[in-house]
């Protein structure tokens, strides 16, 4: 069964105005911790596509939180609570980027990936709960929907990867490399996307 674009729940695309931005992330948080159970019984050249899949949604969730959830979730849940979060998302990057560098074949891949996936799955409770939770019962849905706006635009950015016969799209060449490179290269496209849109409100 194919798998739906990073960020798209089945039968429902992220475009859809209705959702706000816990919806689209509590959306990738499902889709996250089931391709991490995919990852751990896939073989062959699916096993690798879907290890490039998980990298490209994470960069583009984290990224999100990073950027528009996480400074509107401090005056909610207070500073200590997403420093923590923040904390716990530097050690997920770094332990994907350890993956990459050890390989999908290599002995001890599975290991470190259900030692990640376990982080992984925390860490979204605790947003979950201290973040996101807070985020819908104060923040106007008027903003949350504007939040939701630059998450869609990461994932325009983010495509799971070019079609066939399609040539390099910029979206292939922002993706090119390593985890950490594509966490920078996906970040530095919402800060882009915020600056015109504040800019554009203002």
């Amino acid at each position: 069964m194919a798998r739906p674009p990073p960020g798209t729940r089945a039968g429902m695309t992220t475009m859809q105005k209705q959702e706000d931005v816990v919806d689209l992330l509590l959306a990738q948080h499902s889709q996250i911790k089931a391709m991490f159970s995919e990852l751990a019984t896939a073989q062959g050249p699916h096993r690798r596509e879907l290890f490039e899949d998980l990298v490209r949604l994470l960069a583009v969730h984290e990224s999100a939180e990073e950027l528009v959830v996480h400074p509107a979730a401090r005056k909610e849940a207070g500073d200590a609570v997403v420093q923590a979060r923040l904390t716990e998302e530097d050690e997920a990057k770094r332990a994907l980027a350890d993956l990459y560098d050890l390989g999908v074949d290599h002995p001890e891949f599975n290991t470190r990936l259900n030692t990640l996936s376990e982080a992984v799955v925390t860490h979204a409770s605790k947003e979950e709960a201290e973040e996101f939770s807070r985020l819908r019962a104060n923040v106007p849905q008027e903003r949350l929907m504007r939040m939701a706006d630059a998450v869609r635009t990461a994932e325009r950015m983010a495509p799971t990867r070019p079609h066939p016969h399609s040539g390099e799209s910029p979206g292939a060449n922002l993706l090119a490399g390593p985890p950490l490179a594509l966490f920078d290269r996906v970040r530095d496209v919402m800060r882009d996307w915020r600056e015109k849109n504040d800019n554009h409100r203002g």
